[in-house]
């Protein structure tokens, strides 16, 4: 579980097709929207926008699903 992140650290994270690389963009503590989906983050649960090294994709996710590279 990658606890702590900042904006700038590497990170990786599993999906479907394999394990992705990218950056933290900004860790979320309030509720909002991203590509189509409600992100319900808090300032007790946040999650970390991350950008996509590959794609440039920006995704929110958990902090148990990052690992620091």
């Amino acid at each position: 579980m990658a606890q702590g992140l900042q904006p700038g650290d590497k990170v990786e994270w599993d999906h479907s097709q394999g394990t992705t690389r990218g950056t933290v963009v900004k860790r979320q503590t309030r509720p909002t929207h991203i590509k189509g989906y409600d992100i319900a983050a808090t300032k007790d649960k946040p999650e970390y926008v991350v950008k996509s090294d590959k794609t440039g994709a920006i995704a929110a996710h958990k902090p148990g699903a990052l690992r620091r590279r």
